[in-house]
């Protein structure tokens, strides 16, 4: 039964590189060229598919035999030699090749020359190696009679031999719709939305069931629906836990969440007294997903300032575990299996093909008793039903079925139905997979980097079908993602696992991955292959010897691409010099983002299995010429290395490199022979050199791939060299034609000619030409010859007099059209010939145009476009009225633009933002669909805003509009959250009825510079009213008179006060808990009396403020910010300063 129902061993795949291998001539000449003893390959061989013979029911046996577990690890290790060994041959022959060509002798010369040269060191070695290995293969093998294991007579895939058979597609990648939770889902949104609170905010409920029940999907659902989104919270955030509950990691990533940005801080109580910050008086939906924690101080701890929220506040939680919930004090809502009808329908949306409407009595029989046992899990339910899907025969339905697997003993802790679909999967999948467990619970990674990073492994192999590594890269990763093995993330091209499919990849990849700071210790061992940590994670990590002792590792990622900023302490920077000159057997190496690595030392030159180097935004200045001995290396990754002005001039030796990427980097030349890198597939930069007929032909000769960015075309002085770049025949997806920003033309016909023979293959979907020199623009530009083109940017084309007849691209979805200065009007030229012009426009922006002055819109054209930006275009008169319907308009810096009264319909716009436009009327008519608008520096002829035509207004910002006198609203306006009115000097007055029941939901009000408002009406303010922003004195002092007792004032921003101090009339209301004073640079003390009931407070450029107050700083005040304030930051340095006593209390301070 095993050997009928696995689908290829994990053994298999690797053990099939070496089978290759050996099979190869080149093996076989340079065992007799070095008069090494030709049988050790024989017996090599023999060996290793004796092992393979077991390896199928091994692997089958593994999850119900400890022995025959630890066996199968002691076979992976020696395979992994092997595969060590015969990389090191392979090397050298590849040196053989690459140096032979390097020298004026013949090839066949060179490598007799190399053959019989006496390397005694270097054939002992391998030939001591190889006998050792072959002692602990026929070991291994002898004691598959103890253990039970039969030889399988398994014929299936050869991972080299072919790529996997395309799946069919399946539409329900991203699970839009889940089955048999309705009534979950509703008591939770009933939950969240109702009116009711307890006394000990936030209300929390705990989702509680087991792994796979759909916990994390339904508050998905739940974050997301209608209700959710209609209901007032101010905050809503999504944080992951994980079983990493670590107090100050949890807290840190609940304010990361919130705020949207990284928080470097490692104090728990400076963290805490910023979350807090964030949340005071805010009512916020926090989802805290698959929490593990049951210790309840570590929760209370992170509850703690999540308290100071607003009434109404939730916090929704998924755990497995039911001491969890109870530690936490929530109302618990379990979650059962699904009901059996529900798991079918599960179940046949996965499993029936696109071509089936359902599936026959025989299947349909064997699928709901397949289906009970997936004992009602929705994942199991998923990933089995993928599985069947590629299973045509009634007998593999059996097969998987009868399979032992269900009754899998109770320590393997791993669902029966997802090993299944794991052991169906081909050999090639099940490497690749077992290659995930890298990544930690959560982990979001790109396709692309995964691919590549498989490549880099020497998972992906040519067939006689496909010689595209990246495309059988792709086509094995979604294998795996129409398998329900990958997630689809909301951002484009990037995937997870679910947590118990990351469970799965771990327990098959067993101790062959750490992974620093998720897997429990510090002490990495030996047989580490694969090493991921975060940078910041390596400043405390005390493991290093056990590190160094790994001494077969074969990738070393960190796990994050942002910069790591700050000095490394010195045993990291020993660490990173161990990398290159003692780990012998790397495969993939990445420093990205090292912000401390400066230099790349020679010994890189010893890492003769690298097949990846990723030094992306590192300091490096140069790399040294040892790079060149990298033979091996199939990716080079230098991107944002902004201090590297050259590549190595011996880049050409590295004949096996497909992907080179050097984008934002000081390099501006290719170094010579560059066109003997003919296996390129992935470029994203080339640099045309002075002799612009070799550079192009060099680029001509390379067969690229993907995305290719090409710079200082203006050095090509004969528009034929552009011909030879070859471009039409490249398969290139995104591509950028760039001309030297401050070149002057000395024949625009000449560039006009050298951009037509530039001319790319209709495959491409983003095109961006920038700096052209040419008047016009050549025909396949605009002519829909790229049929599948859905992003164009043209950039500072200067001389150009016209714009090209964009109209008639008919899959172009978005336009950038910035700084062509010799463009005066745009009319029918723009638009072509078409019915229908820009039928598939979406997006169109226009920046820097500063002789444009008229735009004459053809009646026709732009059908979908939705968002319409423009922007510095100084000399614009006038826009079409048809341009008005739309969802998005924002116009900025166009003095001379007029928008009159529109006779169409503009209620569809949802966003308008308009600033430095002073001619532009907004039409004061109804826009029904508009939530947020920003009028700043425009609008002169604007008096009187009428909020009643912006009826679904969340947010409006009125700046500097000269002649603004009021704001008018007949009806209570229950939208309206946040307004702002800064440097209005006419603005004198709010609707007469008050602010208060005008907006009822406001709960942020600035104004600023508005010096005829002098006191807020005395109907007082909204209760709902949580920041303020001033600038008047007589408002603030009118604070406390007309806010109502109950009001949730939290925090007020005082700014740009003329006084020394605040008078004696200034006391700020009692809910105050948040105070900022910026810029008041007259001010020189402040009262002890004013800072009453603070625990925050913020001091930002005031300048002559010189001293605390006497009595020193409230004990409530728990964080204190001082920024550019000189002679006040030298009072409270530490310990010398004069004023440090009154702070050196505060747990979070920042001076």
């Amino acid at each position: 039964m095993a050997a009928e129902l696995v689908g290829g061993a994990l053994l298999s795949a690797f053990l099939q590189v070496s089978f290759d291998k050996l099979a190869s001539p080149q093996f076989l000449d340079f065992f007799r060229g070095r008069k090494l003893d030709e049988k050790l390959l024989g017996n090599l061989n023999i060996m290793l598919h004796s092992i393979n013979a077991l390896a199928h029911d091994a692997e089958q046996k593994q999850f119900t035999d400890p022995h025959v577990k630890a066996w199968l690890f002691s076979v992976k290790e020696a395979v992994f030699h092997a595969e060590d060994l015969l990389a090191e041959i392979d090397y050298e022959l590849t040196r053989s090749q690459v140096e032979a060509q390097s020298e004026p002798q013949t090839f066949t010369y060179k490598v007799s020359n190399f053959f019989n040269s006496t390397f005694n060191t270097f054939n002992k070695k391998i030939e001591s190696e190889m006998k050792e290995l072959l002692e602990k293969l026929e070991y291994l093998a002898k004691q598959k009679g103890a253990l039970g294991l039969r030889e399988g007579t398994y014929s299936g895939d050869r991972s080299g031999s072919k790529v996997s058979q395309k799946l069919p597609s399946s539409s329900l990648l991203v699970e839009s719709v889940i089955y048999g939770r309705d009534a979950d889902k509703q008591m939770i949104c009933n939950w969240l939305t109702s009116e009711t609170d307890n006394n000990n905010h936030p209300s929390i409920l705990s989702i509680v069931g087991m792994g796979g029940l759909g916990k994390t999907t339904l508050a998905q659902h739940v974050y997301n629906d209608t209700e959710i989104e209609k209901a007032k919270f101010d905050i809503r955030a999504w944080v992951c836990v994980s079983d990493r509950f670590d107090i100050l990691t949890v807290t840190k990533t609940i304010l990361e969440a919130i705020t949207k940005s990284k928080d470097d801080s490692g104090d728990l109580e400076i963290v805490h007294g910023r979350l807090k910050e964030k949340v005071s008086g805010k009512k916020f939906l926090l989802v805290l997903d698959d929490v593990w924690s049951e210790r309840r101080q570590e929760w209370e701890a992170v509850r703690t300032p999540l308290s100071y929220g607003a009434p109404g506040s939730r916090i929704l939680v998924t755990t497995r575990v039911e001491k969890v919930a109870s530690s936490m004090r929530p109302k618990v809502h379990h979650l059962k299996q699904l009901e059996e009808d529900e798991c079918w329908k599960v179940f046949e949306e996965q499993a029936l093909k696109d071509d089936d409407l359902q599936l026959n009595d025989e299947k349909k029989e064997i699928g709901r008793r397949i289906v009970e046992k997936c004992k009602g899990l929705p994942l199991a339910l998923k990933t089995i039903g993928s599985l069947l899907r590629t299973k045509s025969s009634i007998s593999d339905w059996k097969n998987v079925l009868e399979s032992d697997i269900w009754d899998l003993p109770k320590e393997v802790e791993i669902i029966p139905a997802l090993l299944l679909s794991y052991q169906n999967l081909p050999s090639h999948l099940k490497r690749c997979f077992a290659y995930c467990a890298l990544f930690p619970k959560n982990y979001e990674f790109e396709k692309e980097n995964l691919i590549l990073m498989w490549m880099a492994e020497g998972f992906l192999h040519y067939s006689p079908q496909n010689n595209n590594l990246e495309e059988i890269g792709e086509q094995y990763f979604d294998d795996l993602l129409t398998r329900s093995f990958f997630l689809r993330s909301t951002i484009k091209m990037h995937f997870s696992m679910h947590d118990l499919v990351n469970d799965l990849a771990k327990y098959v990849c067993a101790d062959f991955c750490f992974r620093l700071k998720f897997d429990k210790g510090n002490c990495i061992p030996k047989t580490t292959r694969h090493f991921l940590f975060a940078f910041d994670d390596l400043r405390y990590f005390d493991g290093y010897g056990s590190l160094i002792d790994a001494k077969r590792l074969r990738s070393f990622v960190p796990i994050t691409n942002d910069f790591v900023h700050g000095v490394f302490p010195c045993q990291i920077k020993i660490l990173i010099r161990e990398l290159f000159s003692k780990w012998k057997f790397l495969r993939v190496l990445s420093l990205n983002g090292n912000y401390d690595f400066q230099e790349v030392p020679d010994s890189v030159g010893d890492l003769k299995h690298l097949h990846s180097l990723d030094l992306s935004r590192t300091m490096i200045r140069k790399l040294p010429d040892s790079v060149g001995l990298l033979y091996n290396l199939l990716i080079l990754k230098l991107n944002g290395c902004s201090f590297l002005k050259e590549l190595p001039s011996n880049l050409h030796k590295l004949t096996n490199l497909r992907c080179l990427e050097f984008e934002d980097t000081g390099v501006t030349k290719m170094p010579m022979h560059f066109g003997e890198l003919k296996n390129l597939h992935v470029l994203n930069m080339f640099c045309v050199g002075r002799n612009s007929d070799f550079s192009t032909k060099q680029l001509g000769g390379i067969n690229l791939h993907g995305r290719l960015s090409i710079n200082e075309l203006q050095n090509i002085v004969n528009p034929l060299h552009a011909l030879e770049a070859n471009l039409k025949n490249k398969q290139l997806v995104k591509l950028k034609l760039i001309w030297n920003w401050n070149h002057i033309p000395d024949d625009p016909r000449k560039d006009k000619k050298v951009l037509e023979n530039l001319q790319p293959s209709n495959q491409l979907e983003h095109l961006s030409i920038r700096s052209y020199c040419g008047t016009q623009f050549p025909s396949w530009v605009f002519d829909n010859s790229l049929s599948n083109l859905v992003s164009l940017e043209l950039e500072d084309c200067k001389y150009c007099i016209c714009l090209p007849s964009l109209g008639l691209l008919s899959s172009l979805r978005t336009l950038k059209i910035r700084g062509f200065d010799g463009i005066v009007s745009i009319g029918a030229e723009f638009y072509g010939s078409s019915s229908s012009s820009f039928k598939s426009l979406e997006i169109l922006k226009f920046y820097n145009m500063k002789e444009w002055e008229e735009w004459k819109c053809k009646t026709t054209s732009f059908p979908r476009l939705q968002h319409l930006v423009i922007v510095r275009c100084s000399k614009l008169k006038g826009l079409s009225q048809q341009l008005l319907h739309l969802k998005e308009l924002i116009i900025e810096s166009c003095p001379n633009l007029i928008i009159r009264e529109p006779n169409e319909d503009t209620s569809t716009i949802e966003l308008l933002r308009t600033r430095s436009c002073p001619r532009v009327n907004i039409p004061m008519t109804h826009y029904d669909f508009i939530e947020e608008m920003t009028i700043d520096d425009a609008c002169d002829s604007l008096t009187i805003f009428q909020l009643n035509f912006f009826p679904m207004l969340r947010l409006l910002v009125l700046i500097e509009c000269q002649n603004l006198q009021r704001i008018s609203q007949e009806h209570p306006h229950n939208h309206l959250k946040k307004m702002s009115i800064r440097g209005c000097p006419q603005f004198e007055s709010f609707p007469s009825e008050g602010l208060s029941a005008a907006f009822p939901s406001l709960t942020e009000l600035e104004i600023t510079w508005c010096r005829k408002v002098e006191k807020f009406p005395d109907a007082g303010l909204p209760s709902n009213v949580k920041h303020m922003t001033l600038s008047s004195l007589k408002l603030i002092t009118s604070l406390r008179e007309i806010l109502d007792v109950n009001t949730c004032l939290q925090s007020l921003c005082i700014e740009y006060l003329d006084v020394e101090s605040f008078p004696d009339e200034v006391l700020l209301p009692p809910s105050l808990t948040s105070l900022r004073i910026y810029h008041c640079s007259n001010l020189k003390r402040l009262d002890y009396k004013l800072l009453h009931n603070l625990s925050s407070l913020t001091l930002f450029d005031c300048r002559n403020l010189q001293c605390l107050p006497e009595e020193g700083l409230p004990k409530s005040i728990s964080s204190l910010h001082i920024m550019c304030c000189p002679l006040l930051e030298q009072r409270c340095q530490k310990p010398e300063g004069k004023d440090w006593r009154k702070i050196a209390h505060i747990q979070n301070l920042r001076v």
